[in-house]
């Protein structure tokens, strides 16, 4: 895993031009739960990558950078909230579900218009974001993908569902 996560970090160094692979590496070897973390992520399609350094504590952060929504991580509701409510035809289980069975977060807003920045994602899917308290509280969910060049953030009602919406994760280390 570690011999694939360098081949990825050194073929995309757009991604973290200030962070040394050899950093990253002691981290990683110091860390066998995070290397555990970004297996799920690689094995469900996600293929995990640097995107730089948590500016509050200086931890790398490995976010999803396949070029589209991981296909092993589509077809799914928001939350198990929405899953619950979802009589006819239910998915199989929830983004907040498995983001913390695999053990990451989701990606919010915020982060997912850096990872943009860094290249072009989800040009045919789309990625549930992590939703603010109030939105949910109404029923609804974000998602977010790039169309026409720009990035846009649109909002849904929490228990749909499409095959071209997935999620994104990521963690600190």
């Amino acid at each position: 895993m570690i011999e694939l996560l360098k081949e990825r970090f050194l073929a995309n160094m757009q991604r973290h031009p200030a962070v040394s692979w050899d950093d990253v590496e002691k981290a990683l070897n110091d860390n066998a739960d995070v290397l555990e973390v970004l297996k799920r992520m690689e094995e469900s399609g996600g293929q995990p990558d640097v995107i730089g350094t948590d500016p509050k504590t200086g931890k790398f952060i490995f976010c999803d950078c396949s070029p589209e929504s991981p296909e092993g991580r589509r077809n799914l509701c928001y939350d198990n909230e929405a899953l619950a409510k979802r009589k006819k035809n239910p998915p199989v289980s929830s983004v907040k579900a498995q983001a913390e069975q695999m053990g990451v977060s989701l990606l919010d807003e915020e982060i997912y218009r850096h990872l943009q920045q860094l290249g072009q994602f989800d040009l045919k899917t789309s990625s549930w974001l992590e939703t603010p308290e109030d939105i949910r509280k109404l029923g609804g969910a974000i998602f977010a993908e790039r169309r026409y060049g720009t990035v846009f953030v649109f909002h849904n009602g929490a228990d749909s569902y499409y095959s071209v919406r997935g999620w994104r994760g990521y963690i600190l280390l």
